[in-house]
């Protein structure tokens, strides 16, 4: 095979990015997961995520097909901006990643449609990445501003997401296990597109379905840690015994069942097809790495000046979710910061090229949904950042990636995807 020069590198790098991302779509990965209509009963769909409202396009496409209308009902929540029209199941836009009041309506009314399942009902859960915030109905004597003031902090303060959900989880109504304690007796399935480390049910949208082995001592040590000083009422509420959660083994979880319907390595596996078929041998770092997004970035771009050092030909992927410690006032996201700490780190060598995206759209950023999804890397990045005069290493230390790549042009940008399996990374070495 023939190297590819920078400018198809960066199509194949884009064909990769959106053969992941619609790998992973839920008008590719939930019809077949769909269970029947309960004979005499009803399904009560509920939801949150930043895929949900296609999860819940899909659902109602299938079951209003078999002509079966009457007997579903429910409500789901997504993004703001990543709304779908639906013709029975009304679809809530909530904050994200920050909570707002449509996030606290949205999970309380999630729990109160669970309760109303009898016997032969069948209550579905359809979850995504991005349900920790969509549903955030605090608990008892916690106010959504003092809730929304804790999210903030947590957001700046590099930790990771398993940590964030764990303290969440432990001032919510519906996180941990609660909402399919609410369900209880009746039958309750979830259908997850999952984009957490491992696929760990426990973590998607903070595992309102499924039971939770962290305790309040761990939610207060995650506070702890990240020196976060939360307001009066959190502390309080993090210091009553009922506020833990359901743990794993209850009785209350004993009706409930959940199944993965698209995963990262899915995802990744699908975009590496297409490597495989331009004659790069595809090395798969995972799909589940965490870690500082800059330094990240500098250590994969040591692996592929090593493989090229070595006359190899590769791809190079990865997934997972990569934070971001704020010092700067600048404008970015994890890829973009990935980008920005390789392409420093690369230092303009030749033949290597790379893309580092989230497959939900969005990068970090305000969290509107024109956000851009992360950005390119090419050989003559620095360069042309030269000829721009801009200064990658200011830029970086001021947490303006999106700032950096933009003047370049080279920030990759394609609006809500309508799905979510975490990030996408690939570096092409043709040496």
């Amino acid at each position: 095979m023939v190297s590819l020069d920078p400018t198809r590198q960066r199509q194949l790098m884009r064909a990769m990015y959106d053969k992941a991302v619609s790998a992973a779509h839920p008008a590719t990965c939930v019809p077949s997961h769909l269970p029947d209509v309960p004979e005499n009963g009803r399904i009560i769909i509920v939801g949150a995520g930043k895929a949900t409202a296609a999860m819940a396009q899909a659902a109602e496409r299938h079951y209003v097909g078999k002509g079966l209308a009457a007997r579903i009902t429910g409500a789901v929540t997504t993004r703001h901006g990543y709304g779908l029209p639906t013709e029975t199941l009304p679809v809530v836009e909530a904050g994200h990643p920050v909570p707002d009041a449509n996030s606290i309506a949205s999970a309380k009314l999630a729990v109160s449609l669970a309760k109303t399942a009898g016997p032969n009902d069948l209550v579905l859960c359809l979850l995504s990445g991005g349900a920790s915030a969509l549903w955030a109905a605090p608990v008892d004597g916690v106010s959504f501003a003092d809730k929304a003031a804790l999210t903030k902090q947590l957001l700046k303060s590099g930790a990771r997401i398993s940590e964030m959900n764990c303290v969440r989880k432990h001032l919510s109504r519906i996180k941990g296990g609660r909402l399919a304690a609410a369900a209880y007796p009746a039958k309750l399935i979830t259908l997850a597109i999952s984009d957490v480390p491992g696929d760990d049910p426990d973590a998607i949208g903070s595992g309102p379905t499924v039971g939770d082995p962290t305790t309040l001592a761990d939610a207060l040590a995650v506070l702890e840690r990240y020196k976060i000083s939360p307001p009066a009422s959190v502390l309080a509420a993090l210091a009553r015994a009922d506020s833990e959660t359901v743990k794993p083994g209850s009785d209350k979880l004993a009706a409930s069942s959940y199944v993965m319907t698209a995963t990262p390595r899915m995802s990744i596996e699908a975009a590496a097809e297409l490597a495989r078929a331009e004659g790069y041998r595809v090395d798969v770092l995972g799909d589940s790495l965490e870690g500082e997004a800059r330094d990240v970035g500098a250590a994969h771009a040591k692996l592929a000046l090593d493989a090229k050092a070595r006359g190899e030909r590769v791809a190079i992927l990865s997934g997972g979710e990569f934070t971001v410690t704020v010092r700067g006032n600048g404008a970015g996201g994890p890829n973009q910061e990935y980008a920005m700490g390789l392409a420093i780190a690369l230092n303009g060598a030749a033949g290597i090229s790379a893309l580092a995206g989230d497959t939900d759209g969005i990068d970090g950023g305000g969290g509107n949904p024109d956000d851009p999804a992360g950005a390119i890397v090419t050989p003559d990045t620095l360069a042309r950042a030269g000829a721009h005069n801009l200064n990658a290493a200011a830029l970086l230390a001021n947490n303006d990636s999106t700032g950096f790549f933009r003047q370049l042009g080279d920030l990759l940008e394609c609006g809500p995807t309508q799905t979510n399996v975490n990030d996408f990374r690939v570096i092409l070495v043709d040496p």
